[in-house]
């Protein structure tokens, strides 16, 4: 197996558990990769023991018609529909290998609990998912605030270990080795030595995404060139490569997900307007979700547009020390400030206050709680979209990695260019092309790298490729 992120972690358990004897090679000089750098967050639903404790009623279906939804468009829906199919199951799993999740919610809009919360949402209240599918909260989580993803990671590592799998670091995996049209093993090197690893059963790639390499950037996701990257700095395509060599066919590989330094509780009560002065999405959706469609889709700059009450409402621990960088007595100053079009903004917040009354949003759907009519003085947070790429010595600029790769189908097998699965060849995680469409909720990559990692390491395991 090549990579010890969650997908490759998880890959291994699964595999020395059915009986096989398993090398990891890692290209660090340590496992955990992206995965570690991460929120820690898997979404999972269809009525987990998590969502269960705290009285969360859930079914598959409404999960599938969530992720279908907010994934969407050109998600996978047989890949979404089979998660979803095993996502009780998977939580057990997780939990058995050492994963925790505590039994207790995160009730409003963030990126990351700053607790230890064990069960977030992700959006689902917002519309137009409400309408869609019944709400769950699905965001489980490590018990640890804000980045938990290496509390996670250390668990499944640590079981990984105990079940016999041997990790080698610090070596590079170059290409794939071939024989009678079956993958065979892996050419490597370490510290400069070239070495070659002979695989029995199977090959596993879970070596992550291509943000970090450039080059691919630039012949497949260019939208993404340029702005900072979500990795471990090892993302490099390295897998999706050696996968093609071999005759691998890769899908989606244009869909990224960007995002910004927006906090979330101050957005939910607030205007998300474009470079017109315009409100263009429900700003109680997921911010991964807006903040995709502000960078890569809006005339930029945008801000968050805000009134003092606003701000007040947030809890200091979630405001990350911020001040509105403009503030002002009326509308149209401030947009002068924001170099926003005057009397655009000021109809738009006069339509947005006329539903405020009435505790509605017509335009959007925005939930009664978080609506209410801004009143002066009013205040403005840059985003990142435009604008300065800084602010309160906090990085503004975009940031974002890839979510298209190698084609597998449901075992996990990579599939060349006529369908058909390569003999040997496995692969999970962001080298591959997962549930994701255009768009992306956070937890699908971990929830989608551990589960179909784990059907990646069974079949190599049985030598089913």
């Amino acid at each position: 197996m090549i990579g010890m992120g969650i997908a490759g972690a998880c890959a291994a358990i699964e595999a020395a558990e059915a009986g096989a004897t398993v090398v990891v090679l890692e290209g660090a000089s340590g496992p955990g990769g992206s995965s570690s750098q991460s929120g820690g967050e898997v979404y999972l639903g269809g009525g987990t023991a998590t969502q269960r404790a705290l009285g969360v009623e859930d079914t598959e279906e409404d999960m599938r018609a969530f992720l279908t939804a907010a994934l969407g468009p050109n998600a996978d829906e047989a890949k979404i529909a089979d998660y979803c199919a095993g996502a009780v199951e998977h939580h057990d799993w997780l939990v058995a290998h050492g994963a925790e999740f505590n039994h207790k919610l995160w009730d409003t809009p963030t990126w990351m609990p700053g607790d230890d919360s064990g069960l977030m949402w992700m959006g689902e209240r917002a519309e137009p998912y409400a309408s869609i599918a019944r709400p769950a909260a699905r965001g489980h989580r490590p018990p640890a605030p804000n980045f938990a993803g290496n509390v996670l990671m250390d668990a499944l590592v640590a079981t990984a270990r105990k079940a016999g799998v041997t990790l080698h670091c610090d070596v590079r995996a170059r290409s794939l080795i071939v024989a009678d049209g079956r993958v065979v093993g892996v050419r490597a090197t370490e510290f400069g030595e070239e070495r070659e690893y002979r695989a029995t059963r199977g090959v596993v790639l879970a070596t992550g995404g291509f943000v970090d390499n450039d080059r691919m950037l630039e012949q497949w996701a260019p939208q993404q060139v340029g702005k900072d990257k979500v990795s471990d700095g090892r993302d490099d395509g390295s897998g999706i490569e050696m996968g093609m060599d071999v005759g691998a066919a890769v899908r989606r590989m244009h869909q990224t997900e960007t995002a910004m330094l927006i906090i979330p509780r101050l957005a939910v009560g607030a205007m998300l307007v474009d470079g017109d002065g315009q409100r263009f999405i429900n700003e109680e959706v997921y911010p991964g979700l807006y903040c995709h469609a502000a960078v890569h889709h809006r005339r930029p700059p945008v801000w968050v547009i805000i009134d003092e009450k606003g701000i007040e409402d947030v809890p200091e621990s979630e405001l990350w020390g911020m001040q509105p960088m403009h503030a002002a007595e009326t509308i149209e100053e401030l947009a002068a400030d924001c170099g926003l079009p005057a009397e655009a903004l000021a109809d738009t917040l006069r339509r947005y206050n006329a539903g405020a009354r009435d505790g509605q949003d017509p335009q959007f759907g925005k939930s009664s709680r978080w609506v209410r009519p801004l009143e002066p003085p009013f205040g403005a947070y840059p985003t990142g979209a435009g604008g300065p790429d800084s602010f309160n010595g906090l990085p503004l600029k975009p940031q974002g990695f890839t979510l298209g790769g190698l084609h597998t189908d449901l075992q996990s097998r990579v599939l060349d260019r006529a369908g058909e699965a390569i003999p040997g060849l496995f692969a999970a995680g962001r080298c591959t092309h997962g549930l994701h469409g255009e768009g992306y909720i956070s937890g699908t990559s971990l929830g989608d790298g551990s589960f179909f990692g784990r059907r990646a390491g069974r079949g190599a395991a049985q030598g089913t490729g």
